[in-house]
């Protein structure tokens, strides 16, 4: 387990399954899990901090997000939250929420966003933070990625990336991401060969490499880094967007650009 120290919250880290990684949100009187994608992890967390589960926090329905629900809520009695408009696929749910919808654990406000484009009813939370605010945005943005379109199209999944940069882009306060797998090296090597090689991009390669050697995680992240390195954010920039339509003989604005990269990361 890995802990990080927001002002008001802690996040605790946990690795699952093959490349998941569950996130527990500690406020003090509440503890939520963000995405259980098994249960054991998530009772041994629990039993170590010597703290109940009060809630779960599902992005979306696929089963390595939500398949320690049903066994966690039956031993914690904890209150599952997940997408008003995708709850009849989400196990166990109790409270069904939307963007703009208000939801609290215990006195930290959570913020949700509709996000589709992974899923057709994906959503993100955000925990603001004095210093960093905290984005938990389950699969649709990775380290150096995004997740695959198996519900939604370029452009819905493209518009839901905008909105993710716009909390850096429009904010004061810089904000961690926190997603559910740990991609992050092979999507810096797709990029690399395949989309930019600029410095930034090869220094976030050399960072993760050290750390993936050490069996730490590269996530969080900052979303910083990801609009200026992730291959999948590069279309938010005009020049970049300019410059590789013209190599791919495509059309330059974001979307198309976008598309581009998503469509060769999936058979890279």
């Amino acid at each position: 387990m890995w802990s990080y120290q927001h002002q008001r919250f802690t996040v605790h880290q946990l690795a699952a399954l093959a490349d998941n990684y569950i996130y527990l949100i500690d406020t003090g009187a509440a503890l939520a899990c963000v995405d259980p994608a098994e249960a054991a992890p998530v009772i041994s967390a629990c039993a170590e901090l010597a703290r109940p589960l009060t809630h779960i926090l599902n992005t979306h329905h696929h089963w390595d997000h939500t398949g320690g629900n049903l066994e966690l809520k039956t031993r914690f009695g904890c209150t599952i939250v997940g997408a008003a408009h995708d709850a009849a696929r989400i196990p166990g749910i109790d409270k069904k929420i939307s963007e703009g919808d208000d939801l609290q654990l215990d006195k930290q406000h959570v913020s949700v966003l509709d996000i589709p484009g992974h899923t057709s009813g994906h959503i993100a939370f955000v925990l603001a933070g004095e210093k960093n605010n905290a984005l938990f945005c389950g699969d649709t943005l990775f380290g150096a990625g995004c997740g695959r379109l198996f519900e939604g199209t370029p452009e819905q999944m493209w518009q839901s990336l905008e909105k993710l940069i716009r909390l850096d882009t429009e904010n004061k306060t810089d904000t961690d991401f926190y997603c559910a797998h740990e991609y992050t090296l092979s999507n810096l090597e797709f990029c690399l060969k395949k989309v930019s090689k600029h410095t930034p991009v090869n220094e976030y390669y050399a960072w993760s490499l050290t750390r993936r050697n050490k069996q730490l995680p590269t996530i969080p992240g900052t979303l910083k880094r990801e609009i200026q390195c992730n291959p999948m954010l590069l279309p938010a920039q005009a020049d970049f967007c300019k410059t590789y339509a013209a190599e791919h003989t495509i059309a330059d604005d974001a979307v198309s650009v976008f598309t581009h990269i998503r469509e060769a990361r999936n058979h890279w």
